[in-house]
Protein backbone atom coordinates (compact mmCIF):
# COMPACT_ATOMS: atom_id res chain seq x y z
CA UNK A 1 0.00 0.00 0.00
CA UNK A 2 2.84 2.39 0.77
CA UNK A 3 4.17 1.95 -2.78
CA UNK A 4 0.80 3.03 -4.15
CA UNK A 5 0.62 5.96 -1.75
CA UNK A 6 4.00 7.20 -2.94
CA UNK A 7 3.03 6.76 -6.59
CA UNK A 8 -0.26 8.62 -6.12
CA UNK A 9 1.47 11.44 -4.26
CA UNK A 10 4.11 11.71 -6.97
CA UNK A 11 1.53 11.78 -9.78
CA UNK A 12 -1.25 13.82 -8.18
CA UNK A 13 0.23 15.46 -5.07
CA UNK A 14 -0.03 18.99 -6.44
CA UNK A 15 -3.68 18.74 -7.46
CA UNK A 16 -6.64 20.14 -5.55
CA UNK A 17 -8.25 16.68 -5.56
CA UNK A 18 -5.22 15.19 -3.82
CA UNK A 19 -5.17 17.96 -1.23
CA UNK A 20 -8.88 17.36 -0.59
CA UNK A 21 -8.22 13.61 -0.35
CA UNK A 22 -5.52 14.16 2.26
CA UNK A 23 -7.80 16.42 4.29
CA UNK A 24 -10.87 14.19 4.01
CA UNK A 25 -9.04 10.97 4.91
CA UNK A 26 -6.60 12.37 7.49
CA UNK A 27 -8.54 10.96 10.43
CA UNK A 28 -9.59 7.68 8.86
CA UNK A 29 -8.82 4.80 11.18
CA UNK A 30 -7.85 1.36 9.90
CA UNK A 31 -11.48 0.34 10.42
CA UNK A 32 -12.78 3.37 8.52
CA UNK A 33 -10.43 2.64 5.62
CA UNK A 34 -11.71 -0.94 5.54
CA UNK A 35 -15.32 0.29 5.57
CA UNK A 36 -14.71 2.83 2.79
CA UNK A 37 -12.79 0.38 0.61
CA UNK A 38 -15.43 -2.31 1.17
CA UNK A 39 -18.07 0.19 0.08
CA UNK A 40 -16.19 0.91 -3.13
CA UNK A 41 -15.92 -2.81 -3.80
CA UNK A 42 -19.67 -3.12 -3.28
CA UNK A 43 -20.26 -0.57 -6.04
CA UNK A 44 -17.89 -2.48 -8.32
CA UNK A 45 -19.72 -5.73 -7.52
CA UNK A 46 -22.94 -4.03 -8.61
CA UNK A 47 -21.34 -3.27 -11.96
CA UNK A 48 -20.32 -6.92 -12.30
CA UNK A 49 -23.86 -8.06 -11.48
CA UNK A 50 -25.31 -5.54 -13.92
CA UNK A 51 -23.04 -6.85 -16.68
CA UNK A 52 -23.79 -10.48 -15.80
CA UNK A 53 -27.53 -9.76 -16.02
CA UNK A 54 -27.03 -8.62 -19.62
CA UNK A 55 -27.14 -4.87 -19.20
CA UNK A 56 -25.16 -2.80 -21.64
CA UNK A 57 -22.84 0.03 -20.62
CA UNK A 58 -25.36 2.57 -21.90
CA UNK A 59 -28.31 1.05 -20.02
CA UNK A 60 -30.14 3.04 -17.38
CA UNK A 61 -28.90 0.55 -14.76
CA UNK A 62 -25.23 0.94 -15.71
CA UNK A 63 -25.51 4.71 -15.96
CA UNK A 64 -27.11 4.86 -12.50
CA UNK A 65 -24.14 2.87 -11.19
CA UNK A 66 -21.73 5.40 -12.71
CA UNK A 67 -23.52 8.12 -10.76
CA UNK A 68 -23.38 5.95 -7.62
CA UNK A 69 -19.63 5.43 -8.13
CA UNK A 70 -18.98 9.13 -8.68
CA UNK A 71 -21.02 10.03 -5.61
CA UNK A 72 -19.27 7.41 -3.50
CA UNK A 73 -15.83 8.68 -4.48
CA UNK A 74 -16.87 12.26 -3.76
CA UNK A 75 -18.31 11.41 -0.36
CA UNK A 76 -15.36 9.31 0.79
CA UNK A 77 -12.21 10.42 -1.03
CA UNK A 78 -12.36 13.69 -3.04
CA UNK A 79 -14.67 15.60 -5.34
CA UNK A 80 -14.94 13.36 -8.38
CA UNK A 81 -15.64 15.69 -11.29
CA UNK A 82 -16.70 14.29 -14.66
CA UNK A 83 -13.16 14.90 -15.90
CA UNK A 84 -11.62 12.96 -13.00
CA UNK A 85 -14.22 10.22 -13.43
CA UNK A 86 -13.33 9.86 -17.12
CA UNK A 87 -9.66 9.57 -16.19
CA UNK A 88 -10.46 6.92 -13.59
CA UNK A 89 -12.45 4.93 -16.14
CA UNK A 90 -9.51 4.95 -18.53
CA UNK A 91 -7.12 3.98 -15.73
CA UNK A 92 -9.38 1.04 -14.82
CA UNK A 93 -8.49 -0.61 -18.13
CA UNK A 94 -5.04 0.85 -18.86
CA UNK A 95 -3.43 -0.03 -15.51
CA UNK A 96 -3.29 -3.80 -15.11
CA UNK A 97 -3.35 -3.49 -11.31
CA UNK A 98 -6.73 -1.78 -11.42
CA UNK A 99 -8.02 -4.00 -14.21
CA UNK A 100 -7.08 -7.20 -12.37
CA UNK A 101 -8.56 -5.95 -9.11
CA UNK A 102 -11.85 -4.88 -10.67
CA UNK A 103 -12.10 -8.02 -12.78
CA UNK A 104 -12.02 -10.10 -9.58
CA UNK A 105 -15.71 -9.21 -9.39
CA UNK A 106 -16.30 -10.78 -12.80
CA UNK A 107 -14.41 -11.12 -16.05
CA UNK A 108 -14.68 -7.96 -18.13
CA UNK A 109 -16.02 -5.80 -15.30
CA UNK A 110 -13.24 -3.21 -15.63
CA UNK A 111 -13.98 -2.78 -19.34
CA UNK A 112 -17.71 -2.55 -18.60
CA UNK A 113 -17.19 0.12 -15.93
CA UNK A 114 -14.81 2.05 -18.19
CA UNK A 115 -17.27 1.98 -21.10
CA UNK A 116 -20.18 3.04 -18.86
CA UNK A 117 -18.09 5.94 -17.54
CA UNK A 118 -17.07 6.93 -21.07
CA UNK A 119 -20.72 7.03 -22.15
CA UNK A 120 -21.70 9.01 -19.05
CA UNK A 121 -18.86 11.49 -19.51
CA UNK A 122 -19.67 12.29 -23.15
Amino acid sequence: MQNYDKEVQRRFGETEAYKEYEQKTANYTKEKWQEVNDGLNTVLMKFAKCKKEGCTADSDEAQALVIELQTYITENYYTCTNEILAGLGQMYVDDERFKDNIDKHGDGTAEFVAKAIEIYSN
